[in-house]
């Protein structure tokens, strides 16, 4: 029997027949070790080459990390692999959701604070005209991913340098509809000890399926538009209104945001809202602006949740989607709904901690 190894290739003399006792044909050492019928890695390396394929940018350079560990394995090897892990990781997703979460640190005292952050971004997916040479269809969609982030506010901190460090968070992602998001954010958050927190705090932009998912799943949640975003709305009314006056834009923007982050955000809004409007292209950039903040109106107040200690930004969950990007819209990746789902499994498996659950009677 040959099989690749962490420690490179191993060659065994085995034995292998059929069993006196149940009289089914096989090897024993192979049944031992639990390994598949013409399993030709060992758990070990498939660990790690999985383990390795959720970190790297491409199934290829997973192949190159593992040719220096003297393991050489084709990409094509890895994502086979992955393919049949992902869709294990999945199925075992799904049987979880079917059940009640048991938190995972009972012991621990209540939160004070738990944090839920949601955002979306966009992947590339292969169209139904994808690999033809002619055609009318389209060869390549753009799909919208949602992401979610759980954490309790004792969880974060800062580092020697001021760099923000949360040392326990749940990082979930979907390709379906937010209800999907919600469902397996709800468990993964229930699971961290999301019922016995005293207060929750729900960020992000100002998207309407972030608010509705909001209602549905976390009712009697607080919630808080991101202050980046809220800025960057006030940066576009400022540049409305100022036209090519940067100076007189900046001079406007900053003091507004300084009466955000002061707790005069009323004095803000009433200001906006009582913005002329005109008939020009200008003035419907204006208006929506205005229509834009009407809609954040009460979730804007900063001050107060700044002066608690409590973030007033969704970084954490817009980091977690730069992050998803750099290992799922590099360069020249174009995913099927199926292989980007697997290794989406397989990924969350990892940073959620169920990757020990992959493994049991593999």
């Amino acid at each position: 029997m040959t099989l690749r190894s962490v420690v490179g290739l191993v060659r065994l003399e085995v034995a292998h027949g059929q069993d006196p006792q149940d009289k089914h044909w096989g090897c024993p050492i192979r049944e031992q070790w639990g390994l598949r019928a013409h399993q030709q890695m060992s758990p070990a390396l498939e660990q790690k080459l999985a383990f390795t394929a959720t970190l790297v940018g491409s199934y290829e350079a997973a192949g190159q990390e593992a040719a220096n560990w003297n393991c050489p394995v084709d990409d094509s090897v890895i994502h086979a692999l992955v393919q049949r892990l992902g869709s294990k990781a999945e199925a075992q997703t799904q049987a979880r959701l079917q059940q009640a979460p048991s938190e995972s640190q009972p012991q621990r005292r209540p939160a004070e604070l738990a944090l839920l952050m949601v955002d979306g971004w966009f992947a590339r997916f292969r169209g139904p005209g994808w690999g033809r040479k002619k055609t009318q269809k389209e060869r390549v969609e753009w799909h919208e991913i949602k992401n979610g982030v759980f954490y309790l506010h004792e969880q974060s901190a800062r580092s020697e340098g001021g760099r923000g460090v949360i040392t326990d968070k749940v990082v979930v992602r979907t390709q379906g509809d937010p209800t999907d998001l919600g469902q397996r954010l709800h468990w993964e958050a229930l699971r961290g000890g999301l019922a016995r927190a005293e207060e929750t705090l729900v960020l992000g932009d100002g998207m309407a399926w972030i608010w509705n998912l909001k209602a549905q799943r976390w009712p009697e949640a607080r919630e808080l538009l991101d202050f980046w975003h809220g800025g960057q709305h006030l940066w576009n009314l400022g540049r409305a209104c100022h036209g090519r006056d940067e100076a007189k834009a900046t001079e406007w923007v900053e003091q507004r945001l300084h009466r955000l982050a002061h707790g005069q955000e009323q004095k803000v809004l009433k200001e906006i809202s009582a913005m002329r409007v005109s008939r020009s292209q200008t003035g419907e950039r204006v208006r929506k602006e205005q229509n834009y903040f009407a809609g954040q109106s009460r979730r804007m107040n900063y001050k107060e949740i700044a002066d608690r200690g409590w973030p007033i930004g969704s970084g954490p969950v817009e980091s977690s989607c730069r992050q998803d990007q750099r290992r799922l819209k590099g360069p020249g990746q174009s995913w099927t709904r199926q292989g980007f789902a697997n290794l989406s499994a397989l990924d969350q498996a990892r940073r959620n901690n169920h990757w020990d659950e992959l493994w049991q009677n593999a």
